[in-house]
């Protein structure tokens, strides 16, 4: 179940455009996200890959829990990692729970997640290296397993977090939102899966139709996104529960994995309760609290 290939417009000559910030705020940029403020509790930190400085920003609570974790969360594309961490409300799980956050920069402001995006697909940046690099750092640092190691993201980011579950074992569980796959997957090792997408997401689109944003993404449909875990994971039949406008998909896996998706009715390209984006004509759902629903699943993996 390889997803379709098509030429990719490039991002990057876009860059310096200021109709594309505006257009691309489905991905949660502002623009007064982008100051050099370090919130308390949080370092920004460099580390060299190939022969590269990569750089991420890594949020530790005050009170590590006696298992920690760490869920690494991936900015969507022409996001970064400051944006991310102000956005999606992390750093608040983190203190509460006692586990470690890691926010990434993608090259260009994207990652090469595949068949997308931008810079960082164009130059080939070999992210994979990147975000294991990171992981073993920070699992050496703070005495992490890797059955409490996790990944997130949104849009591009979340398409990355795939592109890492289908290439390597790093995470127990990793959790997309508003993303597919655009990489070949063809037997992915089993993991659990929280997939949240809004129905009426234009940029990637339930279907897997070429969406209407810049990046013009076509990858996998998400219905087979979702039986393709289901079969890694030699999952159960889901279990569905309609709540409107949300509605779940749940299967019981192997080992005591589980593959989840969500979709929220009337919603679009989003992060469902992240912070309001201002101008943007799609806001985020109130419908859920995308990040507290990922926590516990991760949690609970």
């Amino acid at each position: 179940m390889t997803p379709r290939m098509r030429p990719r417009r490039i991002l990057a000559a876009l860059l310096a455009v200021t109709s594309v910030a505006v257009a691309l705020t489905g991905c949660g940029i502002r623009g007064d996200q982008q100051d050099s403020a370090t919130p308390p509790g949080t370092e920004l930190r460099v580390i060299e890959v190939d022969g590269v400085d990569r750089s991420y920003r890594v949020h530790i609570p005050e009170q590590l829990a006696t298992d920690p974790a760490l869920v690494v969360m991936m900015h969507g594309g022409l996001g970064s990692a400051q944006q991310a961490e102000r956005a999606y409300g992390w750093n608040a799980e983190s203190d509460a729970a006692g586990f470690v956050v890691a926010y990434p920069d993608g090259k260009s402001r994207t990652w090469n997640a595949g068949d997308c995006c931008g810079g960082a697909e164009r130059d080939d940046v070999n992210d994979v290296a990147f975000i294991t690099a990171l992981v073993g750092e920070l699992q050496n640092e703070f005495g992490i397993s890797s059955d409490r190691t996790f990944a997130t993201g949104m849009s591009n980011g979340a398409m990355m977090s795939y592109r890492l579950a289908c290439e390597t074992d790093l995470f127990a569980a990793i959790a997309p939102v508003a993303g597919t796959i655009v990489t070949p997957c063809e037997a992915p090792a089993p993991t659990s899966v929280l997939h949240i997408h809004g129905l009426d997401d234009g940029s990637v689109r339930m279907d897997g139709e070429p969406g209407n944003g810049i990046g013009d993404v076509d990858g996998m449909p998400i219905a087979d996104v979702n039986a393709l875990w289901r079969a890694a994971g030699a999952c159960a039949d889901p279990v569905i529960t309609d709540e409107p406008p949300v509605t779940t998909s749940a299967s019981a896996c192997a080992d005591d994995r589980r593959v989840v998706l969500v979709t929220v009715a009337d919603a679009g390209h989003q992060w469902p309760g992240s912070v309001a984006r201002e101008g943007a004509t799609d806001q985020p759902s109130g419908a859920l609290d995308a990040t507290a629903l990922i926590w516990e699943f991760f949690d609970a993996a």
